[in-house]
């Protein structure tokens, strides 16, 4: 199969997605993205992880809708591609299950300087935080009912810069 073209004929950056339950390895995502490219001045990961909330969460439990988020993230790494410039990227989103301190999400942009790198990351976790079809269910240590995690408007805020002109 050809690889994908951007608009200008030139070969389309590479954009891996994957919605798993299991965790990832950073170390490993990273290598995988660069693969001794020469042409990669600057690498930007990101790592969500469950927070504890206090001490008083025991798990939280991420659902998702599947074949949608893959292609919501799909679609808006693919944007961050373009829009920076960017000679690869990475998003990795765990459902299921999560402990305190696990990992949840990885994004990991490549390009040659640091600044689109920073920019293409920032960009899809903000846009991922808002507009990927993602549920958080908390359960709580002391057997309690947790609550269904509502969206924030910091979260919509993110995104918006993003709209912004200057």
């Amino acid at each position: 199969m050809e690889a994908d073209r951007g608009k200008s004929g030139t070969q389309a950056a590479p954009v891996t997605v994957r919605i798993q339950a299991q965790d990832f390895d950073i170390a490993t995502e990273i290598a995988a993205l660069t693969g001794g490219r020469a042409d990669i001045g600057a690498v930007v990961s990101f790592t969500g992880l469950c927070r504890d909330e206090g001490g008083r969460l025991s798990t939280l439990e991420l659902e998702h809708y599947p074949g949608m988020a893959e292609r919501a993230i799909r679609a808006i790494a693919q944007l961050a591609a373009e829009r920076f410039s960017l000679l690869g990227i990475t998003a990795i989103h765990r459902h299921g299950p999560i402990p305190p301190g696990g990992n949840i999400v990885l994004v990991v942009a490549s390009a040659p300087h640091r600044q689109a790198a920073f920019d293409g990351a920032s960009f899809l976790m903000d846009y991922l935080k808002t507009d990927a079809p993602f549920w958080k269910k908390e359960h709580l240590k002391d057997g309690g009912a947790g609550e269904w995690v509502s969206a924030k408007d910091a979260d919509d805020k993110a995104k918006a810069k993003w709209h912004r002109k200057g």
